[in-house]
């Protein structure tokens, strides 16, 4: 049975944001596809992109827009990715934000823009830009939840969360959505993701807020090992909110910096959860190494090993796989110090097998749809965490048929 997402209901509105949503027919026929985020004036953005080489069009733009002038609109396209379109690729992406621009009386680098979709094939700028219209005639606060709809592409389930904290009297609101299921091993960023709040914080600030906690939750998931090249995640600040924050020591800082972080956290798991085919959701946990690095280097080649994956989707407690990555991860320790867990049921002790396991236990823990590698070092005082999911059939039969 796959791992689903639970039911998005609701997702709170932020002060300062509205959001468009049209159908733009880009690559589907008979669904939402193009989506408008307008951002109130003095309001501040961050963002991380891919570190992919080959970046698509938007993720070069964002790249050069943000760096000269502050953003007041966000312009999200599905269906297609608008990558390995060269100069062609690039003119059209700009088209798309001109058109944006001289509709809202702002100017082109105001505008970001953020494909997702199929690689290599030109943009139907056209499409996108009679499309505007529509999308900027129902702006409204309370989108977000038609807004993670329309951002997806083979994704089964829209993700998108809110928090909602009080400090001394004021309230203030996070929201977040994304949106991927493959082609996930994000690098400085996401598939796409859009995390917002009321509060007003500092730009630098929030950069390195934002730079943080995607390292803490889109940094530490993976699908398949692929990293993407339109990943790009985005954190407004709208300012409407409170009083300015500018450091690590404004009072409020601390749980409003937990509160984004767990807004990111949660979207970034539920990319894993939805990922495509997938039927378990693993946490592998890697604790007692010497470095986080090397905890993160451990963790990822258990997290992207297909012998690992194919064995969790047999529920094959075929545990000697998850030895063999770790110890190819390019990492120094002594193997007669480490003990590995699956769950509650302690498969590897020493080096070796563990007193008291059997296969019947192996196989009870690895049926669960839900289940967390423990992978104790014994050499240090870090840890760190990646989250991933089964290898399926289904993966196969939905990357073969994508373009179908």
């Amino acid at each position: 049975m796959p791992v689903k997402n639970a039911a998005l209901v609701r997702l709170n509105p932020v002060k300062g944001i509205k959001i468009g949503i049209a159908k733009a027919y880009v690559r589907y026929v008979n669904r939402k596809d193009l989506t408008v985020f307008e951002i109130c004036e003095g309001a501040n953005v961050a963002v991380v992109t891919t570190q992919n080489q080959f970046c698509a069009a938007p993720v070069q733009l964002v790249r050069e827009f943000i760096k000269n002038d502050s953003p007041r609109y966000l312009l999200i396209n599905t269906g297609n990715a608008n990558a390995g379109t060269g100069e062609d690729g690039l003119n059209r992406a700009k088209a798309t934000c001109q058109a944006l621009a001289d509709k809202t009386a702002v100017k082109i680098s105001q505008v970001l823009p953020y494909s997702t979709g199929v690689i290599g094939e030109s943009l139907p700028s056209d499409k996108i830009i009679a499309g505007l219209d529509d999308a900027l005639t129902n702006l409204d606060e309370d989108n977000w939840l038609n807004a993670s709809h329309a951002i997806m592409t083979t994704d089964t389930t829209p993700k998108g969360h809110s928090e909602i904290i009080e400090i001394d009297g004021i309230t203030y609101t996070v929201t977040g959505i994304s949106k991927g299921a493959g082609m996930i091993r994000p690098n400085m960023a996401t598939m796409l993701g859009f995390v917002a709040t009321d509060a007003s914080i500092d730009k630098r600030l929030l950069q390195d807020i934002l730079t943080k906690t995607v390292n803490k939750s889109f940094n530490r998931i993976t699908v398949d090992g692929d990293t993407s090249t339109n990943d790009c995640c985005t954190l407004i600040a709208t300012g409407q909110v409170g009083e300015h924050i500018d450091s690590e020591n404004h009072p409020h800082f601390a749980k409003l910096y937990q509160a984004i972080a767990t807004v990111m956290l949660k979207i970034a798991q539920m990319i894993v959860q939805d990922g495509e085919g997938a039927t378990k959701f693993i946490t592998v946990k890697v604790t007692g190494g010497k470095t986080t690095q090397d905890c993160a280097k451990i963790a990822y080649a258990v997290a992207h090993s297909p012998l690992v994956k194919t064995a969790f989707f047999a529920s094959d407690p075929n545990w000697g796989r998850i030895l063999a990555a770790a110890g190819y991860a390019g990492v120094d320790f002594e193997q007669s110090k480490v003990s590995v867990s699956l769950d509650e049921v302690k498969i590897c002790e020493r080096g070796g097998l563990a007193d008291g396991y059997s296969e019947e236990r192996g196989q009870v823990v690895m049926s669960r749809p839900e289940i967390t590698i423990h992978i104790e070092l014994g050499q240090g005082w870090a840890s760190d965490t990646v989250y991933t999911c089964d290898l399926s059939y289904d993966y196969v039969k939905i990357n073969a048929d994508y373009r179908s």
